[in-house]
């Protein structure tokens, strides 16, 4: 097994690590550790990134629903338009993205260096919200969820469309979007939104079975790996705080998003 490969699996493991510890976020490395150091083409590492995002994901939400966290109702009201279109943005629209983009002089842009490029920015954007101060207020008591179904589509949509093409939970659009749009307390926002991006996410995944070859025999491995990464940073999580970890976490996403920028474009 090659050094890549070997750090390929204990990237899985981080991933799963820092999920458990900060219930977000360590989604957006899976993209990278599958291209850089698994060596596998942006599309297929997107679908694949999908699959172990909602794998993950939904090992979180289980935990949070056994605790009473998890808002069906929500979940459901915000899912259904996210999962439409990230299993349309998979299915139809990336097999449709044409392999050359444009030209910038003598640097073609092609469709994978644009995925990661486009990811880069997701990237940068996600290490931003994990960086900079909460100062909202949380709400207190039970408060009766109230949807602005409008504005719930529509960030659905979007969620979805950035979902289908960069392969990330979007963790860091859903929770304010909860929290503003649905009117959740913070606690059930964050437990919610880990339902919605399993839910999303391996609908989407589903939409790349006809298009892509998927190699079981290491995806399933991978992904094993990382929900044991996620028992591990779980249980670290009771000696450590995780908001702590989170804005150091959010510099080093900041630093992988400029670095997959300055190698892409190099």
């Amino acid at each position: 097994m090659a050094i890549t490969e070997i750090l390929g699996y204990t990237g899985a493991l981080i991933i799963g690590i820092v999920l458990g510890l900060i219930g977000g976020g360590g989604s957006i490395l899976t993209v990278p550790v599958f291209v850089y150091l698994m060596h596998i083409n942006p599309i297929t590492a997107t679908a694949y990134s999908l699959f172990v995002v909602g794998v993950s994901a939904l090992v979180g939400a289980i935990k949070k629903f056994r605790k009473g966290l998890v808002d069906i109702r929500t979940a459901i009201v915000f899912a259904t338009p996210a999962f439409i279109a990230v299993y349309t943005t998979r299915k139809y629209m990336v097999p449709a993205i044409p392999d050359y983009l444009f030209n910038i002089r003598d640097f073609m842009v092609t469709k994978n260096i644009g995925i990661m490029i486009f990811f880069a920015i997701i990237m940068l954007l996600a290490s931003i919200s994990m960086i900079k101060e909460k100062n909202g207020v949380p709400l207190k008591g039970e408060t009766k969820p109230k949807y602005n179904y409008p504005l719930i589509i529509f960030e659905g949509i979007v969620v979805g469309l950035l979902t289908g093409i960069v392969g990330a939970g979007g963790g860091f659009l859903i929770i304010p979007a909860l929290v503003l749009l649905a009117k959740l307390p913070m606690k059930k926002a964050v437990a919610t939104s880990l339902l919605i991006i399993a839910i999303k996410s391996l609908i989407g995944f589903v939409g790349d079975l006809e298009n892509l070859d998927i190699e079981w025999s290491f995806l399933l491995p991978f992904t094993t790996i990382s929900v044991i990464g996620i028992f591990i940073g779980m249980y670290i999580s009771n000696f450590i705080g995780g908001k702590k970890l989170e804005k150091g976490f959010g510099w080093f996403v900041l630093a992988m998003g400029v670095y997959i920028i300055i190698k892409e474009l190099m």
